[in-house]
């Protein structure tokens, strides 16, 4: 029998204490699909002898003799009396030591930093929560152009273009009041439509007064006639104060 069968045969029989810690669970990448599919890409890619597409070589650009081989640059003579590089020094040469300053470094720096202005932090602006920074004069958060001279100022093209639509009100006004005399028409003064308005009103106060005095029980034929008429005049004159009061210009015709 072999010697080192029976040496494991016995190491199997004694029973052993220790026991093995678990192992940790390997780490996987959450990219690994990611990488994997980014990987078989790039194979897919380059599966043809070559890329895949390669721009046809034009046949008036073949290879020409010499056309590969580097060039020199032109010779120039070499002269000796030009300037060369400091020589190297000597063992026996020391460096100068002990030259010290007068300069008191510390008072000078912290001078410096009293004397000096502050430097202003920049501005920024934090819209998550794990804190990411962001630069907030190009946010559109600070309120720029409301600060501007002219802010609130309306438009050049804009005043132009009113005084323009005011032109061509005034030049449309011009022609209907030239239409207007040649139809024949004349056009109340703001005291004629105010008399007029007034003789409107006076009518209608009579007319109402009169409907006011009509018995309760209409209970004949006549008394129905003159109610309804009395009506209808009421709403005729009702009529013509709107219009009167509605439109300030009134043109009639001249007879």
């Amino acid at each position: 029998m072999d010697s080192s069968c029976f040496t494991e045969s016995i190491y199997n029989l004694i029973p052993s204490d220790l026991k093995e810690p678990p192992q940790p669970p390997r780490y996987k990448s959450i990219f690994k699909t990611t990488i994997k599919n980014d990987m078989k890409k790039i194979k897919t890619a380059m599966k043809t002898m070559g890329p895949a597409k390669v721009e046809v070589p034009s046949p008036k650009d073949f290879l020409k003799k010499h056309s590969k081989e580097k060039t020199l640059p032109p010779k120039t003579k070499f002269d000796w009396n030009q300037p060369r590089k400091p020589a190297v020094p000597l063992r026996t040469d020391h460096p100068v030591m002990g030259i010290q300053s007068g300069k008191n470094f510390i008072n000078t720096n912290a001078a410096d930093v009293i004397m000096g202005v502050a430097k202003k932090p920049k501005p920024i602006y934090v819209d998550k929560r794990t804190g990411d920074k962001h630069d907030l004069e190009t946010s559109g958060l600070i309120p720029k152009y409301i600060n501007k001279k002219d802010y609130g100022i309306t438009p050049e093209y804009i005043c132009k273009r009113n005084e323009e639509v005011k032109k061509a009100q005034e030049e449309y006004d011009n022609y209907i009041q030239e239409n207007l005399k040649k139809a024949a028409m004349k056009r109340l003064s703001d005291e004629e439509r105010e008399a007029v308005l007034q003789g409107l009103k006076k009518n209608w106060e009579e007319v109402h007064k009169e409907f006011q005095s009509l018995s309760v029980f209409i209970d004949s034929i006549p008394k129905k006639i003159r109610k309804q008429k009395l009506e209808k005049e009421m709403k005729q004159l009702e009529h013509d104060i709107g219009v009167m009061e509605k439109h300030k210009t009134i043109y009639i015709a001249n007879k």
